[in-house]
């Protein structure tokens, strides 16, 4: 019997100054700034590393039960696309980077990753999974 759950997650996004912002998480306190500018991930960017860190956890959390990875890096790319002045991604991509040591241990891991990869895509990764599958969004003003 499968259970559906429904957790709400929010975050809350500051203006420190011009074109600087400063996202919150309201559960954990955690922050990161964003923007445009020098040393700052634009909003696209974020969404790319959202993805990429979605999926990265997913295939850390597993791997790493039965080795430590050498070398873990995951990249992700798309295309913005702007049709009649809107904006979108498409063709997201994730590559994956992922060494193991020549032990027992590693190859054990290193056989698990393109399983962990594909059940990330298909289950796990919520990031990845809203993109694909899309989820309203409503915006309001406060006055």
């Amino acid at each position: 019997m499968s259970e559906n759950t429904r957790a709400l997650r929010e975050v809350k996004v500051e203006r420190t100054e011009s074109r600087k912002y400063l996202a919150t998480s309201l559960d954990s306190g955690a922050s990161i700034e964003f923007g445009q500018g020098e040393g700052l991930l634009s909003p696209v960017e974020l969404l790319l590393a959202a993805i990429a860190g979605c999926s990265s956890i997913d295939v850390d959390v597993a791997t790493t039960r039965k080795s430590e990875p050498e070398k873990f890096e995951v990249a992700a790319s798309g295309y913005k696309l702007t049709e009649d002045g809107a904006s979108r991604m498409e063709d997201i991509h994730l590559g994956f980077d992922l060494k193991f040591p020549d032990t027992e241990e590693g190859r054990k891991a290193a056989s698990m990753v393109e399983r962990i990869v594909k059940l990330s895509h298909d289950k796990y990764c919520t990031v990845s999974r809203t993109v694909e599958l899309g989820a309203k969004v409503t915006s309001e003003v406060n006055k």
